[in-house]
């Protein structure tokens, strides 16, 4: 056994830490170990075994965690590369490919001190100097701090007492007492494990959360009194069970005399062949206490059972297996096929209009890869997508259908990885982390919508599930389709240069026509009708013809909330967030005003909080605005809302689908949520309110991402036997997004925007990259970018064009100032040399590393 292991800790630091492998303790590489790390307990991975003794003095590892690697080798070096090309510390992308984070238990406890007890007693004497700097107020706070510990201290002793002599202080029976912090205590009987265990613990350990609870004092004042020595703080952080499961009452016997509740608890479980979860019962109108009595007279009896997990609750869809396939999808099937059979890496780009029957090509490629023992990743960019996906596998491959997402609890996403590392799902769909699944025998990825941002995570590390997958299969020899209507920019150039095959769908299914689209010029509107409109008059028309039929319409404003902009007339200043340098937005059904970078919220004002005045302005259309205004104008319309504010979990969006597909519902309204990838054949209409808003944002990919959005609405309408319109309300009508979004012309807008790109050295002309320095401090933010940029200017960078320091276009965030750099060059090398080499000089000049944000092929510059 190696004497030494090397652990990557999820932790800012580009590095990896050596720890001493004791007797007792087994590591293996690729494993979890539980470690000391400065004055807390972390979970790390094991990344090499050795005997190459390190000059510093180590510390031992606490415990392993895994018998068996839960990162295979392949894992382990995606790993790697994903640190490596990202720029980001190692631990916290293995962190991130493992959400076992519900197998993990974080407790910091305190415990008082002999510096504590004096400083308790002697009222201040000790340490008085310590404390003169103190307000009157954190010294009433430590000392409720100290008064607390001091009495779990005495009730420790108390343990002790009773534990060496089975009796305590006035003859108590050898039981635990255990006080509420108020003086009273209550007395349970004490196993002899606990009087091993208690007589042994010495002074109390109380957990941070009931000690801050309990006293009401900061995290900052504990800080304080470590540093005094008065109080210490241990992590006893260790591993735990992450076993779902879920408490059901059981009857026993219905004899005795029973009131009116109880007789409705025990008819209700009876009714139910004996067994009722205990959260059914709780939903009944009556006291909780009820069940507690029939607990205690023997009648019904609480057990814990296994949770069962439902991989979707939405309704599947007729199976795609179902259609005759078309010759270009049966072509596609081929060679999709022919690749994964050859076990040798291939990437295809999979380009179909909407409503082409790309899904159908994807199952069944699924279904030949499962027929022959292997495994499949399928990648979806929303939450709200993947319900109806999972459905849809389900149907056709039963339980060999895991499912992986962020809405998950921890305890789900646990499960569902250790189905898949057994062995027991072997079709893996999810969002972005699915990339990371720990399938055996991988023989395809697929990435559907391969050009949504949302397959690029926004905090560290900052991959690109996309290039993350490509890089998989090139690693596992196994094939990667990339399927989208409107290819990302990038994507398209490297299937026209032959890095990826290029296969087409130009046509939809059963040969449906594409819905026509119509554009409506909102200038024009306002000339003739004099005042601004949210819901054109063409627009308003065609939803009643809709509704007329009873068909259903789908309405499209990208942006949430009630009104975007709070305006005061008179000084003429926005209400913006405390935090962001970003305006506040009125959510009227909650009554407050809400930031949707940082969540922080604020009162409704009646007045301005500038200078007073009562003239209070609320500008702008949000998507719940708009719900309201349809309301109005179609009453007897069954309208809903899609938006992050309706759907606060993945049981909603489904709610919500599974009503329109079974149309109970004649009208959506929503962001961008409704835009991606819904297959609802009742949906003859669709409205985009506001098309051309992102046109206007200071970003090279406004143009590409309107059109994608157009697009990809516009292609919700007519999927069923009835043929689909849109109509597109804009102010830039001449624009050749929108223009090209109308046309449904892919190539005629790539061709155009690839022009563009050549021209200014953007991808896929070049590689980019987007360096943010941050602080909360305005000082330190202006200092640090300048260091960089003098930095910059002063090194030499042979084929790398540096464009800043400048504000970032949102200057503030969530209490930060932000400047950037741009970088770009035809050398992703070249770009990643001089990013470490800026990294590096981060290092000397003593810059926080967290507060120097590498974002290596960034989508979101602002």
């Amino acid at each position: 056994m190696p004497e030494f292991c090397d652990v990557a800790l999820p932790v800012p630091l580009d590095m990896v830490f050596t720890y001493r492998v004791p007797a007792d303790v087994a590591p293996v590489v690729g494993g979890r170990v539980l470690v000391p790390f400065r004055q807390q307990r972390l979970m790390g991975i094991v990344v090499e075994s050795h005997d190459r003794k390190p000059k510093v003095t180590t510390k031992s590892v606490l415990s392993a965690v895994d018998p068996t690697p839960v990162l295979d080798d392949q894992l382990l070096r995606l790993g790697r590369w994903i640190a490596d090309y990202y720029l980001a510390p190692i631990g916290e992308v293995y962190r991130t490919m493992l959400p076992l984070t519900a197998e993990f238990k974080r407790v910091v406890g305190y415990r008082i001190t002999e510096h504590g007890h004096m400083a308790l007693h002697m009222a201040g004497v000790s340490g008085s100097s310590a404390r003169s700097q103190r307000t009157p107020e954190d010294q009433a706070a430590e000392f409720r701090v100290l008064d607390y510990l001091a009495a779990q201290d005495s009730e420790v002793d108390l343990r002790a007492e009773i534990s060496r002599n089975g009796k305590g202080a006035g003859g108590k029976d050898q039981r635990e007492i255990s006080t509420n912090g108020k003086g009273t205590a209550s007395a349970v009987p004490l196993s002899a494990v606990n009087i091993a265990a208690l007589a042994a613990e010495g002074p109390a350990l109380v957990r941070e959360q009931t000690l801050r609870s309990a006293t009401q004092v900061s995290r900052k004042i504990l800080d304080g009194m470590v540093r005094k020595k008065w109080i210490i703080r241990e992590d006893v952080s260790a591993q735990q069970d992450a076993t779902r499961t879920i408490k059901i009452a059981v009857l026993k016997s219905a004899d005795g005399k029973l009131n009116e509740n109880q007789k409705t608890i025990i008819d209700t479980i009876a009714a139910a062949g004996g067994k009722v979860p205990v959260e059914t019962l709780h939903s009944f109108e009556v006291p909780r206490t009820t069940l507690s009595a029939l607990v205690r007279r023997g009648l019904v009896q609480i057990v814990e059972e296994p949770a069962d997990f439902a991989v979707s609750r939405s309704k599947p869809r007729r199976s795609p297996f179902d259609f005759d396939f078309n010759e270009a999808q049966k072509s596609a099937l081929k060679q999709l096929q022919n690749e994964v059979e050859s076990r040798k890496f291939s990437g295809m780009l999979l380009h179909g209009v909407t409503g082409s029957g790309k899904t159908a090509v994807y199952l069944a490629g699924m279904r030949s890869v499962l027929e022959a023992g292997r495994s499949a990743i399928l990648l979806v960019p929303e939450i709200g997508l993947t319900p109806a996906v999972a459905a849809d596998l389900h149907q056709i491959f039963g339980d060999e259908v895991a499912i992986l997402h962020s809405a998950l609890s921890d305890k789900e996403r646990a499960e569902q990885w250790h189905r898949i590392k057994r062995g027991e799902a072997r079709m893996v769909v999810g969002t972005r982390s699915a990339v990371f699944a720990p399938v055996d025998e991988l023989a395809l990825i697929i990435v559907d919508e391969e050009h949504d941002a949302s397959y690029k995570q926004e905090e560290t590390p900052r991959y690109h599930a996309r290039d993350v997958a490509v890089m998989r299969a090139k690693m596992a020899n196994t094939a990667v389709v990339l399927g989208s209507a409107t290819p990302s920019l990038e994507s398209y150039f490297n299937a026209t240069k032959n890095k990826y095959a290029l296969i087409e769908l130009p046509d939809r299914v059963e040969k449906r026509p594409l819905p026509e689209v119509e554009i409506v010029d909102m200038r024009i509107e306002f000339q003739e009708t004099g005042h601004e409109q949210v819901i054109s008059r063409k627009l308003a028309a065609e939803i009643q013809q809709r509704l007329d039929r009873k068909e259903q319409v789908m309405v499209l404003l990208n942006r949430r909330g009630y009104s975007p902009v709070v305006l005061c007339r008179t000084c003429g200043k926005k209400l913006e967030c405390r935090d962001c340098a970003i305006a506040l937005t009125h959510h009227k059904r909650e009554h407050k005003m809400v930031c949707h970078y940082c969540g922080y919220t604020a009162p409704v004002p009646k007045a301005c909080i500038h200078c007073g005045s009562e003239y209070v302005y609320f500008l702008g259309t949000g998507s719940e605005k708009l719900e309201e205004l349809l309301h109005g104008m179609f009453p007897q319309a069954r309208i809903a809302r899609l938006d992050r504010d309706t759907v606060r979990g993945h049981e909603d969006f489904e709610r919500t689908l599974n009503a329109l597909n079974e149309g109970e519902l004649d009208l959506v309204v929503g962001t961008q949520m409704i835009a991606k990838g819904h297959d609802i054949h009742g949906v003859t209409l669709v409205g985009v309110v506001g098309a051309d808003v992102a046109l206007g944002l200071p970003d090279f990919r406004a143009a590409e991402r309107t059109f994608q959005l157009l697009t990809q609405v516009a292609g919700r309408a007519g999927r069923g036997q009835s043929p689909g319109k849109v109509i597109l309300q804009t102010f830039f009508q001449d624009h050749y997004a929108v223009q090209y979004a109308a046309r449904h012309d892919f190539q005629g807008f790539y061709d155009k925007e690839l022009r563009f790109r050549s021209w200014m050295h953007y991808p896929p002309y070049s590689a980019l990259a987007n360096v943010l320095v941050r602080s909360d401090k305005l000082d330190d933010a202006l200092r640090w970018s300048g260091t960089l940029g003098k930095w910059f200017d002063e090194t030499r960078h042979e084929g790398v064009r540096v464009l800043g320091p400048a504000a970032a276009p949102i200057m503030r965030l969530k209490r930060d100032y932000r400047y950037h750099f741009v970088l770009k060059s035809p050398s992703r090398e070249k770009l990643n040399a001089t990013l470490r080499a800026m990294l590096a000089h981060t290092a000397e000049q003593k810059i926080p590393r967290t507060q120097v944000i590498v974002d290596v092929d960034a989508l979101w510059l602002m």
